[in-house]
């Protein structure tokens, strides 16, 4: 059973305590049974559908669009994506892409935006989708080459996505696009389209290490009606910002909860499995790595609640705190599922083996939503605007 003390810590509140215990009985009960690895499609329709069933994909939305605030609970969604990881990484993919999906609506959307697509997201009856990288432009969002030109009352979109989660079966897409109003970031705009919408076709479907629906999209003159743009022409890339400001440190607490799962599974297997006549829980050497385990994990969580907090107290950015979280607890839990496997020994490469799992589904958390060298140069930058701040004279103080 994953460590829970974590709850005690004062970054929650009795109904963060509430909602970890309710995930956590739902997960137990249902996610195994919603997972078919043969219809990876399927299961997450099927995932989506039961946590909107159940109340937790309101989660990722607002009132009274059918969320539970008029703000996104940072801590909230972290702990449902750490208790979905733990279960199983394609339950917390299906709950993540319905807050990310969504996450420029609920920010940036108009009121008529969010009565028609945050809804059936919250219910868990439609899919979102967050379509930014392209074939030449990931991490580097201003080198965006997608294009949106006006026609009349509508904008039409030429281009191609690619690495989109869920591509193919979302009922919508957020997409960014160049609308021209300046060089770099400053001419990038944000559209939500029809995941029906003329002129989007899939071209690829894309099968990765760890199966999720992923997916290269082509937009071929495909029409979006002019009030389809979320905010205003040329906030693209300050909106793709806010929206990962609220989402990177969730990243890190699917990490979370992939590498709890990994202790537990090294916990279990070394009291059970002797050498020598003894388990191998009585070594020292092992019981180094499961310490080394252990505080990793303590660590990573304490950068995750820590951006989560601050966000959820109304820091307007929170750019480094999300950095370090999702670099830390990803590379971290990296680490500890890597110490797993070793400890498993030839199980731990077996083809079906959970660690074996595991192992296949945290590097591509290290990647998505920011590689880890990408949030180095955040983290980095963060520092030295500070540290040239004081300089000055007008250090930027922030309580812890």
């Amino acid at each position: 059973m994953a460590d829970r003390s974590f709850l005690d810590w004062p970054f929650f509140e009795h109904r963060h305590r509430a909602l970890a215990h309710d995930i956590g009985r739902w997960a137990d009960a249902h996610v195994d049974g919603l997972v078919d690895h043969e219809d990876i499609d399927g299961s997450c329709r099927a995932l989506v559908r039961a946590l909107g069933d159940a109340g937790f994909c309101a989660h990722a939305v607002i009132a009274p669009h059918g969320g539970l605030g008029d703000a996104h609970d940072v801590r909230a969604l972290c702990l449902i994506r750490e208790t979905l990881a733990r279960r199983h990484g394609l339950a917390d993919f299906a709950f993540a892409m319905q807050g990310l999906g969504s996450g420029p609506i609920v920010l940036h959307g108009s009121d008529a935006l969010k009565g028609r697509y945050l809804p059936p997201v919250a219910a868990g009856t439609s899919l979102g989708a967050f379509a930014l990288s392209e074939p030449d432009a990931g991490s580097d969002v201003a080198a965006l080459a997608m294009t949106a030109e006006r026609s009349g009352d509508d904008y039409v979109l030429n281009g191609v996505k690619t690495w989109i989660s869920n591509g193919g079966i979302a009922g919508h897409y957020v997409v960014f696009a160049r609308t021209g109003e300046g060089a770099g970031a400053k001419g990038l705009s944000a559209f939500v389209v029809p995941g029906d919408a003329a002129g989007l076709e899939i071209a690829e479907r894309i099968d990765v290490i760890a199966p999720h629906p992923l997916a290269t999209l082509k937009f071929t003159d495909c029409a979006v009606p002019g009030d389809h743009l979320l905010g205003e022409p040329g906030e693209g890339f300050k909106i793709a910002m806010a929206t990962l400001d609220v989402f990177r440190s969730t990243v890190g607490a699917a990490a979370l909860g992939l590498a709890r799962r990994a202790l537990d599974e090294a916990l279990r297997h070394t009291a059970s499995r002797k050498i020598g006549g003894r388990p191998l829980a009585g070594l020292q050497m092992v019981q180094a790595k499961i310490a080394d385990m252990a505080t990793a994990i303590d660590a990573a969580a304490l950068l995750v609640y820590r951006a989560a907090w601050t966000k959820d107290q109304g820091a307007p950015r929170v750019s480094r705190e999300a950095a370090m979280a999702k670099m830390f607890a990803t590379e971290q839990a990296q680490s500890v599922i890597d110490d797993a496997v070793q400890l498993h020994g030839g199980l731990g490469v077996k083809v079906g083996s959970k660690v074996e799992e595991l192992y296949r589904e945290i590097r591509a958390l290290r990647i998505y939503e920011g590689a880890t060298d990408v949030q180095k140069l955040v983290i980095a930058r963060a520092a030295q605007s500070a540290s040239g701040k004081q300089a000055r004279g007008g250090a930027d103080v922030r309580k812890p």
